[in-house]
């Protein structure tokens, strides 16, 4: 059996493939977390219904009908008020970051405006 560095060509490769399964499952677990079903959660009550409608539409799967974040501490949004003003979080929302993908190409100004307006609000 040939050899690699003094471990057997076989386990390099068992131990390669073991590496990128575990990758490929952490990655899926990641992605699982933004899944969910789009119902409406306590902290969606004080939103008008059109901009509840787009929460839940286009936000809902990552951070949560209750808006406290599936994908780390970052996508919690119930007091995101206090930690960005209005133009951050239009900012945030129409370019994104990090994980997050923008949305002004997908949502209407009206829709961005009344979605950082509603969480702005959230103090």
């Amino acid at each position: 059996m040939e050899e690699k560095g003094g471990v057997p060509l076989l386990t390099a490769k068992l131990t390669a493939q073991l590496a990128k399964c575990t990758v490929f499952l952490a990655l899926a677990a990641t992605l699982a977390a933004c899944g969910g079903s789009p119902t409406g959660g306590t902290n969606l009550k004080d939103a008008p219904s059109d901009i509840a409608a787009v929460y839940k539409a286009r936000c809902l799967n990552c951070h949560g009908n209750d808006l406290q974040g599936r994908v780390g501490a970052n996508t919690n949004l119930q007091q995101v008020g206090s930690r960005m003003s209005y133009e951050e979080i239009t900012a945030q929302i129409k370019q994104g970051e990090g994980l997050m993908p923008g949305f002004a190409d997908t949502l209407s100004e009206k829709e961005i405006d009344g979605l950082a307006d509603w969480l702005a609000s959230k103090q």
